[in-house]
């Protein structure tokens, strides 16, 4: 090749490799969500692309950021440039809101307070349910080992936590004493407390620990996805609580960086017909009636109790339960 020729020759390539190269994105989110969020969003990133791309002509890249649901919000609180919060219980994105970090009213922003699907805390036992798992009150017998997520730092540990005391509360003569006693000795049964809610489930299946798992209902069919249906089972208890995951738009994070339209647009579809089949194939309880109905026989009916109904919210179940000096530190004192 002539030296004259030669930068021709080099920009005809770089032309060609850069033309080879995918197209950039027109706009990128950050989603920071609970730890057990990681495949529902694996399989609905896509289904909001296609659809962006098709009302906007926009090219949205969206990255995802997982881990037990307060340390993702504090995370957020000290700096991750997250465009959108998805959580797994209100009282982390209420953290943010008091951070200025999240509107206010964010609940009042989406349908169902935010929560575009909800779900509820079953009990998986091992194959053949060995040591004869059927309600919360099984988990107290001598020789069960509890496995579940730290009610102090995650969402699906708090559901536990919450789910077992409102248990214990609404049985005959129950009252707050007789529940703190109840979920004392519940955990007095658990070995360890997991990270979070798929740390739990590695503990329980991958390192063969304890003989029953707390953890969402959804979390039962990953599982099954993972590792097979072979090696345990799903207990339904007699009653449980009613788990929402709230979302919001972190408003400081979409001025600063222009993708208020995107990060709104990217919750909004959670309520669509695809969102809500999403959802379902999840096993995530979908709000959408006709997407509930279609797939009813994949979520059993359970009587559930919500946080507002018992707890009066979760502003006062965390002061209650969980800040420092709640009842979790006092019975995990105890333990």
């Amino acid at each position: 090749m002539s030296r004259s020729f030669r930068p021709f020759a080099i920009a005809a390539l770089l032309s060609g490799l850069l033309a080879a190269l995918p197209a950039a994105a027109d706009s990128v989110l950050l989603n920071a969500s609970y730890d057990v969020a990681r495949d529902f969003y694996k399989d609905y990133n896509p289904l909001f692309q296609k659809h962006w791309k098709a009302k906007s002509g926009e090219t949205v890249d969206i990255k995802q950021s997982h881990g037990g649901s307060s340390k993702q919000v504090r995370a957020v609180a000290d700096g991750l440039e997250a465009d959108v919060v998805t959580m797994n219980q209100a009282s982390d994105v209420d953290f943010l809101a008091d951070k200025g970090l999240v509107a206010r009213d964010y609940a009042k922003k989406f349908p169902n307070n935010a929560s575009p699907y909800t779900s509820t805390m079953v009990l998986i036992v091992r194959k053949g349910n060995p040591k004869a798992i059927h309600d919360w009150g099984d988990l107290v017998k001598p020789g069960v080992q509890v496995v579940l997520a730290h009610p102090k730092t995650s969402g699906n540990g708090r559901y536990a936590y919450l789910a077992a005391w409102g248990y214990a509360l609404r049985q005959p003569g129950g009252n707050e004493k007789t529940a703190q006693d109840f979920v004392g000795r519940v955990l007095k049964n658990a070995p360890l407390f997991a990270a979070g809610g798929r740390d739990a489930t590695t503990t329980f299946l991958q390192r063969r620990i304890g003989d029953v798992l707390i953890s969402f209902e959804s979390e039962a069919e990953l599982i099954a996805r993972e590792f097979g249906r072979g090696d345990f089972e799903v207990v339904y208890p007699s009653q449980s609580i009613l788990a929402e995951f709230p979302v919001a738009v972190v408003e400081r994070v979409v001025d600063k960086k222009g993708t208020r339209k995107q990060a709104q647009a990217y919750l909004d579809y959670l309520w669509s017909k695809e969102g809500q089949e999403n959802a379902a194939q999840n096993y995530l309880r979908p709000r959408d009636a006709e997407v509930l109905k279609k797939y009813s026989a994949q979520f059993p009916t359970v009587r559930t109790f919500s946080v507002d109904e018992v707890f009066g919210g979760w502003g006062k179940a965390y002061a209650a339960h969980f800040r420092d000096g709640g009842s979790f530190d006092q019975v995990y004192q105890q333990k």
